[in-house]
């Protein structure tokens, strides 16, 4: 194939368009720069940003000569994945919405389109065309890969921040040597039924629990998933060595276990988690005494 006057082989667009991005990486990365995208996400040293556009334009000029410009699992983004992500979460920290920052990865194709029409001045008008589109179409795809791998990052997020917080809303305390519990309160599904099953466990290892307390007061609604974790933490604190109580059992609830036919003889239950306390005390062989009325008794 005849070699045009700015050193490229001729090939299919796509392959023009990679060869067009390696030549003009350092010119690409330079404009690049200077967008609200990288101008606002590096911002330690412009030499920064320049090197992450480069990085940007390598990725894709491997895309492009491999022909494969509209699929978004190329892998030639592979290497860029961490680097867009970054940048995606630094811009959505600064208050931007997925739109705005769609609106500045879209804006990163001006600059560089303008440079791939002035280096091939002097091609045909229908190559012209061509090339252009198979830049478009591989920057469009750029900016999937990049709202993809926010999107990940954001979700990825998301599933942590739930993990925490139901770990936070679900506390194991120490109510006495050897004795915990876990006051449960709102709804409970089967990733919450996961947690309290997997912390009381570990807290019935690391306190050496002998009872732990299962009290569920302040719990709305009990369905048959939930019923049934419920019943296995039971059975697992068991098998770990400690006795589990089950407290504020209320009269729906109760209905509800009687209504799914569940087992509840073997699990001891008791109406509050006093009375649990109680329970687990006189079991250890501890004496329970009222405190004398009106001072009585003091000296």
């Amino acid at each position: 194939m005849p070699e045009h006057d700015t050193g490229g082989t001729l090939g299919t667009p796509a392959q023009e368009v990679g060869g067009f991005l390696r030549r003009r990486s350092e010119q690409v990365a330079q404009r690049w720069a200077d967008e609200p995208l990288f101008r606002t996400v590096f911002t330690v040293s412009r030499d920064e940003a320049v090197e992450a556009g480069k990085a940007i334009v390598d990725a894709l000029a491997h895309v492009a000569d491999t022909q494969r410009v509209e699929d978004p699992d190329a892998a030639g983004f592979t290497g860029v994945r961490e680097q867009l992500a970054r940048m995606g979460a630094a811009r959505s920290r600064a208050g931007l919405s997925a739109t705005q920052v769609s609106a500045e990865l879209a804006a990163l194709l001006p600059p560089v389109e303008n440079l791939l029409v002035a280096d091939l001045d002097g091609q045909e008008p229908e190559r012209v065309r061509e090339c252009t589109t198979a830049l478009s179409v591989l920057m469009g795809t750029l900016r999937l890969v990049a709202m993809q791998t926010a999107l990940s990052e954001v979700q990825a997020l998301t599933d942590r921040q739930r993990l925490q917080l139901l770990e936070v809303a679900t506390p194991v305390i120490k109510l006495w040597d050897g004795i915990v519990a876990v006051p449960l309160i709102g709804t409970l599904d089967s990733a919450r039924s996961q947690v309290v099953m997997e912390t009381l466990l570990e807290a019935v290892v690391d306190q050496h629990a002998r009872f732990a307390i299962l009290d569920i007061t302040g719990v709305p609604t009990v369905d048959s998933l939930v019923a049934q974790h419920l019943m296995k933490t039971v059975a697992a604190a068991r098998l770990m060595g400690a006795e589990c109580v089950v407290s504020g059992i209320r009269p729906a609830i109760a209905q509800t276990m009687v209504h799914l036919g569940l087992d509840l003889g073997t699990v001891k239950t008791r109406a509050s988690l006093a009375d649990a306390l109680g329970y687990c005390l006189h079991e250890l062989g501890a004496n329970i005494v009222n405190a004398a009325p009106d001072g009585a008794g003091r000296r």
